[in-house]
C-alpha cells in the first residue's frame, strides 16, 4: 500500500509540475524581459504577474508532493513515474494554454518520456539508497555542470541563436540537477550531524545553482515555446540527477546485457527528443512582433 501511495504521489506531481510551468510561461511572457544586471527588480517583475506567481505556488504543491513520493517509494520508481508525466505536459498544453504542436514535437516529447522511463527502470531497484560520496567526484561533476550550466546562460554568443528559449531550457534543467545532487549529499550530511551538516559548501553549491536556473527557466519560456522548453528542462534535470547518482554516489549500473543495451538505447532516444522537440522557426515579421 505505501508502494501505490508514493506512486499515487509522483503521479500528482508530473501532473502538477507540468502545469506550474505552463503558467509560469504564461506569467514569463506577460513580464519584463529577465536580466541578470538587475535580478531583484527582475525577480519582483516576475512576481507581480498574476499568473507567474500562480504558477510558482501550484510548484510548491508539487515539490510537497514530490518529497512525499519520495519517503514513500523507490528513487527509480519516482523517476519512472516523474519522466513519464512528460505525456500530461502535451494534453495541458493543447487543451488548456492553447499550444499547437507539430509532429515532430509530439515524437520528441514521447521519445523523451519514453527514453527517461527506460532509463530509471534499469536503474538496480537499490539505486540511490546511499548518499555516502567521493569528495574530488563530487567537486569534478558539481563544478563541470555549473561550467556548462553558466556557459549556456552568460555565453553572449548563443544570445542571437535560433533556439536560445530552448538552450536556457537545457541550462535551467542542468543547473536543476546540480541542485539535486547536492541536496543528496546534504541529506546525509544533516542525517549524520544533525542541523550542523547544513554547514557545508553543497548548500552554497545547491544555493547558487537554483538562483541561476530560477532565472534561465524564466528567461527560456519567455523566449521559447512552452512545450519544448519544458520538456528539455525536466529531460536535462533528470539526466543530470542520474548521472550524478552513478558517477558521484556509485549507484550500480545494469549488470546484465540486456539492461546496458536498453540503456544506452534510452540515452539515444534522448538525445534524438533533442533534435526533434524545438519548435519550428517563425517568420522574422511574427518574431519582431512577439518580441
Amino acid at each position: 500500500m505505501t508502494l501505490q501511495l508514493g506512486i499515487l504521489f509522483a503521479l500528482f506531481s508530473a501532473l502538477i509540475t507540468n502545469l506550474s510551468f505552463l503558467l509560469k510561461h504564461r506569467g514569463a511572457r506577460e513580464a519584463p524581459p529577465v536580466t541578470l544586471r538587475h535580478p531583484l527588480r527582475t525577480a519582483a517583475a516576475l512576481f507581480h504577474s498574476k499568473w507567474f506567481a500562480i504558477g510558482w505556488a501550484v510548484a510548491v504543491v508539487a515539490w510537497c508532493f514530490h518529497v512525499g513520493a519520495l519517503a514513500l517509494a523507490p528513487l527509480s520508481v519516482v523517476q519512472a513515474v516523474l519522466s513519464g508525466g512528460l505525456v500530461f505536459l502535451t494534453v495541458l498544453a493543447e487543451r488548456w494554454f492553447g499550444c499547437s504542436l507539430g509532429r515532430r514535437q509530439w515524437m520528441g516529447v514521447g521519445f523523451t518520456a519514453l527514453g527517461l522511463v527506460l532509463l530509471t527502470i534499469t536503474l538496480p531497484s537499490h539505486a540511490g539508497d546511499s548518499s555516502s560520496y567521493s569528495v574530488a567526484g563530487m567537486i569534478a561533476f558539481e563544478a563541470s555542470l555549473l561550467a556548462v550550466g553558466a556557459f549556456l546562460v552568460f555565453s553572449p554568443g548563443l544570445g542571437n541563436h535560433q533556439h536560445h528559449g530552448v538552450l536556457l531550457g537545457v541550462a535551467a534543467g542542468i543547473l536543476f540537477g546540480v541542485s539535486d545532487v547536492a541536496i543528496k549529499a546534504l541529506t546525509g550530511a544533516v542525517g549524520d550531524s544533525g542541523l550542523a551538516g547544513l554547514v557545508s559548501p553543497w548548500l552554497a553549491t545547491c544555493v547558487l545553482a537554483s538562483i541561476i536556473a530560477f532565472y534561465a527557466s524564466a528567461r527560456g519560456l519567455q523566449k521559447g515555446e512552452a512545450v519544448p522548453v519544458i520538456t528539455l528542462t525536466s529531460a536535462a534535470a533528470n539526466v543530470s540527477a542520474i548521472s550524478g547518482g552513478i558517477l558521484v554516489f556509485g549507484d550500480p549500473m545494469p549488470s546484465d546485457p540486456v539492461g546496458i543495451v536498453v540503456q544506452g538505447v534510452a540515452f539515444v532516444l534522448v538525445i534524438v527528443a533533442a533534435a526533434l522537440t524545438p519548435a519550428p522557426l517563425r517568420a522574422p515579421n511574427a518574431q519582431l512582433a512577439r518580441a
